[in-house]
């Protein structure tokens, strides 16, 4: 059978591309969707459906400019209700595409209209299952991200529904069947999600905690709901993006790519709200930036931490990266709806300093050097990385303030004393850093390469335990 996998790391995102004999569907597609239409292209194939499993939380999808460029049909599960034109199918309902058919199954747990989409081929074998957001490899969806936004449920109500929608529609499907689901290891939508990206229905029966045979609805339901954390506070804006529409991607990106002299950029920064937001990697922000701008590089879960950390969805941005990264970074900031940004600095930071305006940097030390200021009457030590990862080992005395959470506890970190900076390789603790620094603090320092490095040293450290949550 003809499927393939598209995955986006940054996001652990997987879309589905489908084609058999001239027809083709997408299964659950980004914003940006003409790498869609050029694959479709390749196979001299026309986009029949794009199949949504559910309404997402973790980005915006791009089924609507897909409709709009290929005239494909939308197609949702039983229960959606979308504020434009679509699909609502039925449950068992079956569409075709070229000699395949997919069979809708409507699953509803992660949320009500969530749906798993089986695959059959040309001989009418069952091939695999498109599972959304419903089945991971290792775990299953969170039924807490978009509740309160489209179903008055409760997440224990929706743990319920998981628990029997898993046991009803899937797992008495046969074991050969292949698991496609929406994302892997990486994204907010699980808790543990594993790095494999596919496996067989019958292995995930065997390995998979939720698909214990012999679990009970309110073991599931206890199992699936401890060790949740928060869910990020743009999942619910991302909801309803996809729910009630969103402006064309190419619509946004004309409208951000306005390139800002030195001058022009300090204007607009000084006359507007707009945030700075400077992309390019830790230890290049280190070195050098614009005063009050914030580092998230595209070098790691940037979509994700800007949906974190950006709390104001329609938040004006000013771009500050590298010159060939500029739609890299407009278009990675609309796939989690951030559509407003106003501009970027035409040259990058090299124009900054060829312009001879103020700078700031950030001071880093080695894992070796923080071992010499640790011992004895050592700085105060702050770790910027999730629960989990410090529960599973951290710097003995270090304070855990996650990166997520900084905004809400800026009250933790001292105004007349010293302090360390670390998170897991110095991604996210420069991140922390930037913050920090436009807040007014400046007493800091900040680990390169965090506990990846730390961890070879003599400091003291907390015993390792295996972690039980990726959250």
């Amino acid at each position: 059978m003809k499927i393939e996998q598209i995955y986006t790391g940054c996001l652990a995102h997987a879309a589905y591309y489908m084609e058999s004999n001239g027809e083709a569907a997408i299964f659950d597609p980004l914003r940006e969707v003409e790498p869609y239409i050029a694959r479709a292209k390749k196979d001299k194939a026309k986009i029949k459906f794009v199949f949504e499993t559910h309404f997402h939380a973790d980005f915006v999808s791009g089924h609507l400019d897909l409709k709009k460029k290929t005239g494909a049909e939308i197609v949702f599960g039983p229960t959606a209700k979308p504020a434009y034109e679509a699909i609502v199918a039925k449950d068992n309902q079956i569409f075709t595409i070229g000699d395949y058919k997919v069979k809708v199954l409507h699953t509803p747990g992660h949320t009500m209209e969530s749906t798993t989409y089986l695959l059959i081929d040309e001989n009418g074998k069952e091939h695999g299952l498109i599972t959304g957001d419903t089945l991971f490899i290792g775990d299953v969806g969170r039924p807490d991200l978009a509740q309160h936004v489209i179903s008055e449920l409760t997440e224990e109500k929706l743990a319920g529904h998981l628990y029997d929608s898993l046991r009803n529609k899937i797992m008495p499907l046969n074991d050969d069947l292949i698991i496609y689901p929406n994302h892997g290891a990486g994204s907010a939508c699980g808790k543990m999600m594993s790095k494999e990206t596919t496996d067989t229905l019958g292995h995930q029966k065997k390995v998979n905690y939720a698909l214990r045979a012999d679990m009970t609805k309110d073991e599931f339901i206890k199992e699936l709901l401890s060790g949740l954390t928060a869910p990020p506070g743009y999942f619910p804006k991302n909801v309803l993006m996809n729910i009630q529409g969103y402006e064309s991607l190419d619509t946004v990106i004309k409208r951000a790519e306005k390139p800002l002299s030195p001058e022009a950029f300090e204007v607009i920064a000084s006359e507007t709200n707009a945030l700075m937001l400077d992309t390019r990697k830790a230890e290049d922000f280190a070195k050098g930036h614009i005063p009050n701008s914030i580092n998230i590089g595209l070098d790691g879960s940037f979509a994700q931490w800007v949906g974190e950390l950006i709390s104001d969805i329609k938040q004006e941005i000013l771009i500050i990266t590298y010159p060939d990264k500029v739609e890299e970074t407009i278009t990675r900031l609309s796939r989690v709806g951030y559509d407003h940004t106003i501009g970027f600095l035409d040259g990058g930071f090299e124009s900054w300093l060829k312009a001879s305006k103020d700078v700031e940097r950030i001071k880093r030390i080695t894992a070796e050097q923080f071992e010499k200021a640790y011992f004895g009457e050592g700085p105060l030590v702050f770790d910027v990385r999730k629960k989990s990862e410090f529960d599973s080992e951290h710097v003995m005395g270090a304070i855990n303030v996650p990166l997520n959470e900084l905004n809400q506890h800026l009250s933790q970190f001292p105004i007349d004393k010293p302090f360390v900076l670390y998170c897991a390789g110095g991604y996210r603790s420069m991140t922390a850093a930037s913050i920090l620094m436009q807040r007014g603090w400046d007493d800091f320092v900040d680990v390169i390469e965090g506990f990846d490095e730390i961890k070879k040293s003599k400091v003291n450290k907390s015993d390792y335990i295996c972690p039980t949550t990726m959250l």
